[in-house]
């Protein structure tokens, strides 16, 4: 297999071939506080990805969308729907290690990308291909460059490193704790971790996740973002 084709599959897996549907559970950790968001996504290729987030209470309710190059934010608590310009990509998701480009899949590890296969390495003692990936010129990412460990027996992504365009570390992400859902073996533990940032990190758990379900294109619609549950 070709690096980009060890990359695919790994999204592939993570992802589902055609869609997802997952309930997750985000803890934010930093030095003098922690705070929780529980969530349900759904995602259907490179076009569509709805999230909802299901508590807390003050938060319950709002949705993100996106829908081919645009993105949105419906707040019910204002009642405003606020699209997301592709300069906001970079910025963190509500309040956490994650950017709003990792929620809504707003660039393509598949295609914006250039891959290299850099060797094998053993992460937590699963060997993986050590994949590097350098951003083609016409994309618009937020990466200068992403590393990423792939394991050979599941194509499971579990160590990332991503560096800005000045080659700096931005953030360390490692995936664990794999067990089966819906008949493939995925990652149920993840965490982010900022460079140099001492005490602080985000940590998702992973509750549920289905693939490959028949979701229809309208779902993903600014109508639905503000009935959705």
């Amino acid at each position: 297999m070709t690096a980009g084709e060890i990359v695919a599959e790994a999204e592939d897996q993570w992802q589902g071939e055609e869609s997802s549907i997952s309930t997750m559970t985000m803890k934010i950790i930093r030095p003098t506080w922690e705070r929780t968001i529980e969530m349900k996504s759904w995602i259907k290729g490179r076009d569509f990805a709805l999230t909802l987030i299901t508590a807390p209470a003050s938060e319950k309710g709002q949705t993100f969308l996106k829908r081919y190059n645009d993105m949105w934010h419906w707040m019910p608590s204002i009642g405003r729907l606020i699209k997301l310009p592709p300069s906001m990509m970079s910025q963190g998701w509500m309040g956490s290690d994650y950017t709003n480009d990792d929620i809504l899949k707003e660039s393509s590890m598949v295609t914006d990308y250039h891959h290299e296969l850099l060797g094998e390495e053993k992460v937590n003692g699963t060997l993986c291909y050590k994949i590097g990936m350098e951003p083609k010129e016409d994309a618009a990412v937020v990466w200068g460059r992403v590393i990423r460990w792939i394991s050979k027996k599941h194509f499971n992504p579990l160590k990332s490193e991503y560096y800005d365009e000045d080659g700096e570390l931005v953030r360390t992400e490692i995936m664990s704790d794999v067990e089966e859902m819906d008949n493939r073996m995925v990652p149920t533990h993840i965490e982010v971790i900022p460079a140099g940032e001492k005490g602080r990190k985000t940590v998702l758990e992973l509750d549920r996740i289905q693939f490959n379900r028949d979701i229809r294109d309208g779902f993903f619609s600014q109508q639905n973002m503000k009935r959705v549950r």
